[in-house]
């Protein structure tokens, strides 16, 4: 479904991404691994066309997508949940979720998908008159999941969703990835809990100082001794 070919991204003079290659077939989930500051976000922002990379392509069902701006990229189907859930504070819930739906594909379902996603988190549907920014941590990663749904993606890139979050929490969120997953979600997953991420995905890629080092299926890599050693302090 998605796929990138020796991406090169550079801050000025500062290269972020170098010559990185992977594939992110329909109906999985492929996670990215790597310490902070490896590159992860900066990949996820440049295949959401926030960044735009200095040579390399970005292929999205047969389209090349790497020149396309932001909002066109959405449209397309690649939602995204980013770092730091990112809701609009003052708005309400429900506000908030309605904003995922002004994409042009997102308009005529946008009903349908309302349902969903308060089927889907509950607790939303009991809050959707609250203002986004009195909500917990978790209620907040719901929000920004449910807003995500709205736009009506086929591709989800999740950039560290268990960031700040209370243990509890995060199995909660893990959950909501695998059952999105179980649905026909194709999942593109950024997360520091480097054991969790490599357990759910079929697929895996280590990024080390904005190069892939390593990749292979979730489990071969969970078993791995070098990503044992260096990320799970085994």
């Amino acid at each position: 479904m998605l796929s990138v070919d020796n991406l090169d991204l550079f801050y000025g003079d500062a290269q972020a991404l170098s010559d990185v290659s992977l594939e992110v077939p329909k109906g999985q989930i492929v996670a990215i691994v790597g310490a902070n500051g490896a590159g992860k976000t900066s990949l996820i922002r440049t295949i959401a066309g926030i960044e735009k990379a200095r040579s390399g392509k970005i292929v999205f069902k047969e389209k090349q997508i790497h020149h396309f701006q932001s909002h066109q990229i959405c449209n397309l189907g690649i939602g995204q949940v980013a770092e730091g859930r990112q809701v609009f504070p003052t708005l309400s819930v429900l506000d908030n979720l309605q904003v995922g739906a002004m994409l042009p594909r997102a308009r005529a379902g946008a009903k349908q998908r309302l349902d969903e996603v308060f089927s889907m988190f509950p607790r939303l549907a009991e809050r959707q008159g609250q203002a986004a920014g009195t909500l917990s941590g978790g209620e907040q990663q719901m929000l920004a999941i449910g807003r995500c749904l709205m736009g009506a993606p086929e591709l989800i890139m999740f950039d560290e969703p268990s960031l700040g979050l209370a243990p509890i929490v995060v199995q909660e969120v893990l959950h909501t990835i695998r059952l999105l997953n179980q649905r026909g979600m194709t999942i593109l997953l950024v997360e520091q809990n480097v054991a969790v991420s490599l357990k759910i995905s079929q697929r895996a890629y280590v990024l080390e100082n904005g190069r892939i080092v390593m990749s292979g299926a979730g489990s071969e890599l969970l078993h791995d001794d070098r990503v044992r050693q260096a990320y799970l302090g085994l």
